[in-house]
C-alpha cells in the first residue's frame, strides 16, 4: 500500500499547499518522481505532468520522455515536454552541466506554472537528497542557510516526499509494482552528488545507521536558528540602517559595536550582494580614510567620514551628456533634468532649479560628472572656487562628490553644480533678455 497517511500528514504539518491548489508534478520517470506522481493522483490532487530531456542521453532521454508521456496518458493527466540544449547552454554562460540543467528546468517549470495557472510546482526530493545538498554545501563552504539543506517550501517550490529516505522509496515502490526508468548517470561518479552518494554516505551510515533521520533533525535545527537570526538581523536593520535619498547609511560605530561583528554585517550588506570576503575587508578598514570604496556587483560601499554608505552603482556615474537649444529634457540614473526658456526674468530661491541667462549660453552645453580641478564662481561671490572645496565646505558625503551633475558651458565654463548652486557669471541682470530655466526631478 502507498503511504497516503503519512503524505497528507506531511502536506499539512509543512503546509505545503491548500486544498483546491493545482500542482505542477516534475517528473523525470525514476522512482522518486514516479512514486510522488502516484501519491498525488492517489489522495485526489489536481495535478499535471512536466518532463524535461536535456539531451543528455541520447536514447535513454528518448526513453524516459516516451514513459513519462504514456504514464501521464494513462493517469488521464496533462503532459508537458520540453527539450534543451543542456552543453550548448552550459558553454555559452561558462557554468558546468548540472548547473545548466538546473537553471534551464527551473525557469521553465516557473513558465508553465504561471502560463498553465498552477499553484505550486512539486519536485521528487527525499531525505537522502537533503543530506546530500548538506554534505555538498559543507565541502564547498556554506552559512547557516546551506545547514538546513532542502526546504519542504520555498516560495513556489514544494518537496512534498521529504518524510522518507531513498530506501522506503525503493521499498514502496517494489512493494507496489511501481513501473520506472532507471538513469544510467545515477551510477557515474563524474558528478559531485552521485560521488557523495555512492562513496561517501555509506562510511557516514556505517557510523551511524540513522544518517537520515539525524541530518532531517539537524536541519530543522539550523533552519530555526536562520528564523531567528533573521528576525534580528530584521530588528538589528530598522535600528542602525539609515535609508536616505542618496544612499544607505550605517554609522562606523554601530558596526564596531555589532557582536558578533563578521556575521551580523554580513547578513545586513546581503542584500546589497557583498560577498564574505568584502565584508571582511570593510571591517579592516573602519578607520580608514574617507573615500574609501568597496564592491559588490550591484552596490558599492563607501566610508565617508563617521558613516558607511551604500549606493547603487548605477547612481556612480554620469555620462557626458550634450544638451542643444532644442533638449527639453536629459536623462540620467533615477534623475531628470528639464529644459525650458522664458522671456520673463524672474527665479525662485530653489536648489533644484537654475536660473541662467540664455544669451550666454554656447552649445551644446554638456553634462558630465565632476572632475579634479573644477572650479566656479558660486552665486553671489566674485571670486573663483575649486569645486572639491565647495564640496567640503557644504559637507557633501563623498559619494555624492562622484554622483553630483555638472553643467557645463561650451566655453568650458560650469554654469550649474546641479541641485547645489549655480555659477555666478551666468545669474540673471537687468540687461538679461532671455533665461533658460533648468530643473531637476527625480523620475
Amino acid at each position: 500500500m502507498l503511504p497516503l497517511q503519512q503524505f497528507r500528514d506531511f502536506i499539512e504539518q509543512q503546509q505545503l499547499f491548500t486544498e483546491g491548489n493545482r500542482i505542477l508534478l516534475a517528473v523525470s520517470g525514476g522512482k522518486d518522481s514516479v512514486l510522488m506522481l502516484h501519491l498525488f493522483k492517489a489522495i485526489g490532487v489536481d495535478v499535471g505532468v512536466a518532463h524535461c530531456n536535456f539531451n543528455l542521453r541520447a536514447d535513454e532521454a528518448q526513453r524516459d520522455e516516451h514513459f513519462v508521456a504514456l504514464l501521464a496518458g494513462n493517469l488521464g493527466l496533462p503532459f508537458y515536454v520540453t527539450h534543451f540544449e543542456t552543453k550548448k547552454y552550459a558553454h555559452q554562460h561558462k557554468i558546468s552541466t548540472q548547473m545548466a540543467a538546473r537553471e534551464l528546468r527551473y525557469t521553465w517549470f516557473e513558465e508553465i506554472r504561471s502560463a498553465e495557472g498552477y499553484d505550486y510546482i512539486a519536485l521528487a526530493q527525499h531525505q537522502n537528497d537533503a543530506v546530500e545538498t548538506v554534505l555538498i554545501n559543507l565541502v564547498r563552504g556554506t552559512g547557516i542557510s546551506g545547514l538546513h539543506g532542502i526546504l519542504p517550501k520555498r516560495d513556489k517550490l514544494i518537496r512534498p516526499l521529504l518524510f522518507l529516505n531513498r530506501q522506503e522509496v525503493n521499498e514502496i515502490v517494489a512493494k507496489n509494482n511501481i513501473d520506472f526508468v532507471e538513469d544510467s548517470s545515477n551510477l557515474s561518479t563524474h558528478y559531485t552528488r552521485n560521488k557523495l552518494r555512492l562513496q561517501v554516505v555509506p562510511h557516514l551510515q556505517e557510523i551511524n545507521p540513522d544518517l537520515e533521520k539525524t541530518f532531517a533533525e539537524n536541519m530543522a535545527r539550523f533552519a530555526e536558528i536562520e528564523t531567528f537570526l533573521n528576525l534580528e538581523v530584521q530588528k538589528l536593520q530598522a535600528r542602525i540602517l539609515n535609508e536616505r535619498a542618496d544612499g544607505v547609511y550605517i554609522d562606523l560605530k554601530e558596526i564596531a559595536a555589532l557582536n558578533p561583528q563578521k556575521l551580523l554585517l554580513y547578513e545586513l550588506l546581503k542584500p546589497f550582494g557583498f560577498s564574505e570576503n568584502v565584508v571582511e575587508e570593510i571591517l579592516g578598514s573602519l578607520k580608514a580614510l574617507s573615500g574609501t570604496h568597496f564592491f559588490s556587483s550591484s552596490h558599492q560601499a563607501i566610508i565617508n567620514r563617521s558613516d558607511l554608505v551604500i549606493v547603487k552603482k548605477d547612481t556612480a556615474i554620469v555620462a557626458n551628456q550634450f544638451i542643444h537649444p532644442e533638449t527639453a529634457c536629459i536623462t540620467f540614473t533615477d534623475h531628470e533634468i528639464a529644459m525650458a526658456f522664458s522671456s520673463e526674468v524672474k527665479f525662485d530661491l530653489d536648489a533644484n532649479k537654475a536660473f541662467v541667462n540664455a544669451g550666454k549660453l554656447i552649445y551644446p552645453l554638456v553634462l558630465r560628472n565632476w572632475q579634479n580641478g573644477d572650479k566656479f564662481i558660486p552665486l553671489g561671490m566674485r571670486n573663483a572656487k575649486k569645486v572639491s572645496d565647495y564640496f567640503i565646505d557644504e559637507k557633501v558625503p563623498l559619494h555624492l562628490k562622484s554622483t553630483t551633475p555638472i553643467l557645463v558651458n561650451g566655453n568650458g565654463e560650469i554654469v550649474w553644480i546641479v541641485g547645489m548652486r549655480q555659477d555666478n557669471r551666468y545669474k540673471l541682470t537687468p540687461a538679461t533678455k532671455k533665461v533658460a530655466i533648468f530643473e531637476l526631478k527625480i523620475k
